[in-house]
């Protein structure tokens, strides 16, 4: 696929998005300064999200989603859903976990228009932020691929995990990933949102 075309479907991308999150706001009640507010996001960013010019992250993408009462799936734009989807290697959007320039990113291979089932892939470098303290409605499931992570769920401890572990925790306990050896790690993150 060429450059071009990839910009152009991350632009349209990034205008679904904004719909998405301008009409969940509207649908609410709440004016962009009330949901920056509550999301602890600036109105000029959330301005731009809603424009289709910036992405958020998958951080601001929950806050947002947790300030208006909604799953962060509803937030996403949906699929016509079909009963077999394939997602090639490479498809699907990439999000930030963090609004930081070295936030490892992950790829949102599918969400599921009617379950609430998220899958993101995460290929960790060394050196790429992924210990910001993460929370949101629902069930997180962890499977790692390849590689050392540790996860830190708090009040309940820290989980080494190798590859081929999976760790499943409800997504409201505060959590954070951790590389070890400063190895790479292949992760497939599930969340399952709860229908709202």
């Amino acid at each position: 696929m060429s450059a071009g075309i990839e910009a152009e479907q991350e632009t349209t991308l990034a205008r679904r998005v904004g719909a998405a999150i301008r009409a969940a706001r509207e649908k609410s009640g709440f004016s962009m300064r009330e949901l920056a507010g509550r999301a602890g996001i600036s109105q000029p960013f959330l301005s731009q999200v809603e424009r289709g010019l910036s992405m958020p992250s998958m951080v601001t993408t929950y806050r947002l989603a947790q300030a208006l009462g909604a799953s962060p799936g509803d937030l996403l734009p949906v699929e016509d859903a079909e009963q077999v989807q394939v997602v090639r290697a490479g498809q699907g959007r990439l999000v930030p976990v963090a609004d930081r320039p070295d936030a490892a990113l992950g790829r949102v291979a599918m969400v599921h228009p009617t379950t609430g089932l998220e899958v993101t892939e995460y290929r960790i470098a060394p050196g790429e932020h992924i210990a910001e303290w993460f929370e949101s409605p629902g069930t997180l499931t962890i499977f790692l691929v390849d590689g050392a992570l540790e996860v830190e769920v708090d009040r309940a401890g820290t989980y080494r995990l190798g590859p081929g572990d999976l760790l499943t925790h409800p997504a409201t306990l505060r959590h954070r990933w951790q590389l070890v050896d400063d190895r790479p790690a292949h992760v497939l993150l599930l969340m399952d949102h709860p229908r709202l």
